[in-house]
């Protein structure tokens, strides 16, 4: 069975849907606190999980500090800035790990701050 959370500054995240017709896929979305958009989306993957965080902002040339973590532990960090023409970023990983894996993501530039976290399935 599938479980998934996600915590945010600003209004709940959307349900958990899974994509592509692989039933493996957990995706998740939501808001910023500052009215961006995220989406967190995690798959296995030969044996670990390929993770995905996108951050849509609107708006090009705006820099973020992206934490990726796995059951809590960091397991990624990186600076992205958003591009044209989307004005957004994603940050993409492959992870060890598996099913039950709690995956979380932060991105934050200023006061803005994206959350969102998913279990993989």
């Amino acid at each position: 069975r599938l479980a998934a959370a996600a915590f945010v500054a600003a209004p709940a995240a959307s349900a958990v849907a899974r994509g592509g017709g692989d039933k493996n896929v957990v995706q998740r979305s939501g808001r910023c606190s500052d009215g961006s958009t995220w989406k967190l989306k995690v798959k296995p993957d030969d044996g670990r999980l390929q993770t995905e965080f996108e951050v849509d902002q609107n708006r090009a040339g705006a820099t973020w500090h992206v934490t990726l973590r796995r059951n809590g532990a960091v397991v990624a960090r990186a600076t992205r800035t958003t591009r044209a023409p989307s004005g957004s970023f994603s940050l993409e990983r492959r992870i060890a790990g598996a099913a039950g894996t709690r995956i979380s993501a932060t991105a934050t530039r200023g006061a803005a701050t994206c959350r969102g976290a998913v279990t993989a399935a």
